[in-house]
Formats: structure tokens, sequence, C-alpha cells
């Protein structure tokens, strides 16, 4: 038994359409002849030319730039001196705890202070911006062809 497909031979939504001609919009509605949108590709390259999204972006750069190179740095510097100074991360600081144990302690809380700084930052300076843009990219690819 072979059923056919009431929606054989047509063109989804907009394809097809000469432009200017009209349609219906993703969400439903009719669009208006001369209501032409953007393509979501054309819509995503306005969105990152804008200077809202460049302002975002500028401001995690502010912050993960320093952070990560003075993590880095930190890292590297606790890796050679567990590697060249012996004499040194052996000294020991209370007990059998010694300086090589506090640094590698020292590692894992400043990994936590890193973590909660980032999420207060992006918190503070970031999030509201980056969801009220991400609201209206929404709503502008909404009806675009994809």
């Amino acid at each position: 038994m072979r059923l056919d497909d009431p929606w054989d031979g047509t063109t989804a939504t907009g394809w097809g359409d000469p432009e200017g001609v009209g349609g219906i919009a993703a969400d439903g509605r009719s669009r208006p002849a001369g209501q032409s949108g953007h393509s979501a590709a054309e819509i995503y390259l306005e969105v990152q030319s804008s200077p809202v999204f460049r302002e975002v972006r500028r401001r995690y750069r502010r912050f993960v730039v320093p952070a990560t190179t003075a993590f880095l740095l930190w890292y590297l510097a606790y890796v050679i001196a567990a590697t060249t100074a012996h004499d040194l991360m052996a000294r020991p600081v209370a007990g059998v705890v010694n300086v090589a144990m506090v640094a590698g302690l020292g590692q894992f809380l400043t990994t936590f202070l890193l973590t909660w700084a980032y999420v207060r930052h992006a918190r503070l300076h970031r999030d509201r911006a980056a969801l009220e843009l991400r609201w209206e990219t929404q709503e502008m690819t909404r009806g675009a062809g994809r």
C-alpha cells in the first residue's frame, strides 16, 4: 500500500518565491510584498559588526587575556620551580607540609578564585548586554531564510 504525500511538489516557506512577492514568515504571519528579509548569515554578520557586539567582545578580552596570562605564568613558575629548585620546594613550612605542597594547593585555590572572578565579571559586565543582543538577533532571524 502506497500513501501519497500531500506536500510533495510544494515548496517550503519562502523557497521559490520571487523576491518582493511576499509570503509567509517562519512564525506563520504573512509577510507583505516588498519586505524581503535578510538571510540568517547576513543578520549574524550585521550583528558581529555592531558596536554592542564589539563592546561585549572587548569586555571579554579585557578580562580573559590578562587572567589567562597571569594564571599560565603562575603555573609555569610552579612547574619550573618543582623541576629545578628541589631545595626550595622541599623546605618545610609547617611539620611535614613543604613549599611544594603549599604551592600545589595554591594552584587549586587560584583556579577556584579565577573561576569565581570570571563568573562575577561576566555577570556584572557582559551578561545583560549579551542577552539583549541574543534576543535582538533571535527576533531578526525569526523570519529569515536559512
